[in-house]
């Protein structure tokens, strides 16, 4: 296939299994869950919901990484399809609603530090307190801390092909104008109910096989299954998000 391929990735849930930012929330955020539940109701974005967590933070940047590096799940099976996508001429960028110190800590310990990533910016103050920034580009929206619509849409022009790998709230807007969506049960619900089409999958061995079988299939063969979903995600690209 002579197609020009990214695929972004998120991290929280995605590339590691658990969620570590949570993690870090319930041990150095005391009181954080209330603003959460506003967030996940849909009443608040996430850049608000950090900017009233941002004074609950208790903790330096040592303590917080080391807790990150000693309870990260990272996919097994995620730098053996970073490694395939390499040889296969495919690009991976991460982006995350996640903060940056945790993921580059990840990375770094699986050697996996020359992937780019998107997230938002932690601050860290001498009196183990920190303030969070939002770096990354957006266009009029300010519901999120990075917002993954705005980082996809700008690599509109360089790619053929833009595939989301998902599994949660965050990932919503950007699977809805993918060419191609990899979805977790709360990031396939929320599809579901948009209409758009996506694939189930549990790890990235999962997101591996099904690329090799997509990548194998003639561009536009009318009866493959799985140009059958890249076609009916692109042609819903535009739809609304929620």
């Amino acid at each position: 296939m002579d197609k020009r391929i990214l695929i972004l990735c998120d991290f929280d849930g995605t590339t590691c299994l658990n969620d570590i930012g949570n993690q870090i929330l319930n041990r150095y955020a005391k009181g954080w869950r209330e603003i959460d539940r506003a967030y996940c109701a849909n009443k608040i974005g996430s850049r608000l919901a950090y900017l009233q967590i941002q004074p609950l933070f208790h903790g330096t940047k040592r303590e917080m990484t080391d807790y990150a590096l000693h309870h990260e799940k990272i996919d097994p099976h995620f730098q053996p399809f970073y490694q395939s996508c390499k040889e296969k001429g495919i690009d991976l960028k991460i982006v995350s609603d996640g903060l940056d110190f945790y993921i580059a800590s990840v990375l770094r310990k699986y050697d996996l530090q020359e992937i780019e990533f998107y997230s938002n910016r932690v601050v860290f103050q001498s009196n183990a307190t920190l303030s969070i920034e939002f770096p990354s580009p957006r266009n009029g929206c300010h519901l999120c801390g990075t917002c993954k619509s705005t980082i996809l849409n700008f690599y509109r022009e360089f790619y053929d092909l833009i595939i989301y790998v998902g599994d949660s709230y965050s990932d919503v807007c950007p699977a809805m104008i993918a060419d191609l969506v990899f979805a977790k049960p709360i990031l396939s619900e929320k599809c579901r109910k948009n209409g758009k089409a996506c694939i189930a999958y549990e790890n990235f061995r999962d997101v591996g096989e099904y690329l090799s079988k997509f990548l194998e299939e003639p561009a536009g063969d009318e009866e493959s299954p799985f140009w059958d979903v890249a076609t009916r995600q692109g042609n819903s690209r535009h739809q609304e998000n929620l």
